[in-house]
């Protein structure tokens, strides 16, 4: 016994001594690190860089237990004032959201000054945004269904206007050389930038502005169509091949941009002026003008495929560009005008989609690309005037969305529905005709 007794004792040491090394490394791998103790709020909010705070008060006073809603770019989050009124909510990115308050939640017969209790916010320079809300006594107005209806249909007609302009030039180049393009978003995004460089950014004049934005949209398409377009089709290259290369575009393009502006938003000259009522409608002068001026441009570009010679001659390519040819038409100075006029349009487009947003970005144009294609082929492919009709259905499906409880983060997706339900009952679109296949 007496050796025995004396191995345990000399064991024993070693063994209290590694099994206390093993505690202490257990407790070092699974103790959390400080900051992921703080990854989360007490109201479950993932804590990042980017935040929107404020206080809410009455009468000089906190009110507590408010509720408050972000929302935006797929993304949403809703907290409520401390006791001193304070909220702080946070947000994944720099972006703009939209920022609410539950008036519910308000003391009775208190509501926040202001339209609405809802506003779009956005960071500036730095990564927090500080909002306050100001309170008042009253009674929160509400508008009826019919007026909120017709206050959709319009801003719908006003968003279908400007994405017809684009879309009309999209679909003459689709029409003459069967190309789809996939730049076609970043050549409006180049109208707006044009004149943001202009007018916010060299201080000139807006009618200045507008007019090197036009004259940059046509230079941009002469420049595609000579420096890129032309040699691949002289090379013979297939449709599928130059859909490929016009997707490589778009990206260089697109980043091209945002080199030149950054990735931030900018305003342009007069953006956001206050609205003129007409009864339940509301509209600024800005949204008049550029309503006038879609429809201008629109007759225009009309009037150019309906009584000029080379308008003609564009419509004979769209429809037989081999027989057009062999007529004696000269098939690549059409095509080079049908380029100059769709860079000028989506220029035109990008000045307007820039004062709807409202804002220049240097992906705008990406964000109307897919309505643009669903425009193209819900009026009929390569129809300039089937692309107008499809645009304004497109523009009032996505604003009267909303008001049928869509949410917005979705309502350009409703666009998608509106194509897919009239190609079910005509495939080759409103204004297109029926082709054999095979």
């Amino acid at each position: 016994m007496g050796p025995t007794s004396t191995a345990v004792r000399r064991v024993r040491p070693w063994l209290v001594a590694f099994l206390g090394v093993l505690i202490a490394l257990s407790a070092l791998v699974l103790q959390p690190p400080a900051s992921a103790l703080a990854d989360e709020t007490d109201d479950g909010q993932e804590v990042t860089d980017f935040y929107f705070a404020g206080v809410i008060t009455f009468d000089d006073e906190p009110i507590p237990d408010v509720a408050v809603k972000i929302a935006g770019d797929g993304f949403d989050a809703e907290t409520e004032t401390d006791a001193e009124g304070k909220w702080r909510l946070y947000v994944p990115e720099k972006d703009t959201y939209t920022l609410t308050v539950d008036e519910d939640t308000l003391p009775e017969g208190v509501i926040v000054e202001g339209d609405s209790a809802s506003q779009e916010v956005e960071f500036a320079l730095t990564n927090t945004k500080i909002v306050n809300l100001f309170l008042g006594e009253g009674v929160r107005e509400t508008t009826s269904f019919i007026d909120q209806l017709l206050s959709r249909i319009v801003g719908g007609l006003n968003f279908g206007l400007l994405l017809g302009l684009a879309s009309m030039g999209a679909a003459l180049i689709y029409g003459t050389t069967r190309l789809s393009n996939f730049a076609h978003g970043e050549m409006v995004t180049w109208g707006a930038v044009v004149a943001l460089l202009f007018t916010t950014f060299w201080q000139l004049p807006l009618w200045l502005g507008i007019i090197a934005a036009v004259i940059g949209g046509g230079l941009l398409g002469l420049a595609l169509d000579a420096g890129l377009w032309r040699p691949l089709r002289r090379r013979g290259l297939g449709i599928v091949q130059l859909m490929i290369v016009s997707i490589g575009l778009s990206l260089a393009l697109r980043y091209v941009l945002q080199y030149m502006v950054g990735g931030s938003t900018f305003q342009l000259q007069g953006a956001s002026p206050a609205p003129i009522k007409f009864g339940p409608i509301s509209l600024s002068y800005i949204d008049m003008i550029g309503m006038g001026t879609s429809l201008v441009v629109i007759l225009g570009v009309a009037f150019f495929l309906t009584r000029t010679r080379v308008g003609k001659a564009t419509r004979a390519i769209s429809d037989n560009p081999q027989l057009a040819a062999a007529s004696g038409i000269d098939v690549d100075k059409v095509v080079r005008i049908v380029w100059v006029l769709a860079g000028v349009l989506a220029a035109i487009s990008g000045v307007l989609w820039a004062y709807f947003r409202p804002g220049v970005k240097w992906d705008m144009g990406m964000q109307m690309l897919l309505l643009i294609f669903c425009a193209i082929t819900l009026g009929g492919l390569g129809s300039a005037i089937g692309a107008l009709i499809g645009s304004i259905i497109v523009g009032l499906a996505v604003e009267v969305s909303t008001l049928l409880g869509v949410p917005s983060d979705l309502k350009y997706a409703t666009a998608l529905v509106a194509l897919i339900v009239i190609l079910l009952v005509r495939p080759q679109g409103l204004l297109g005709r029926r082709e054999r296949l095979g």
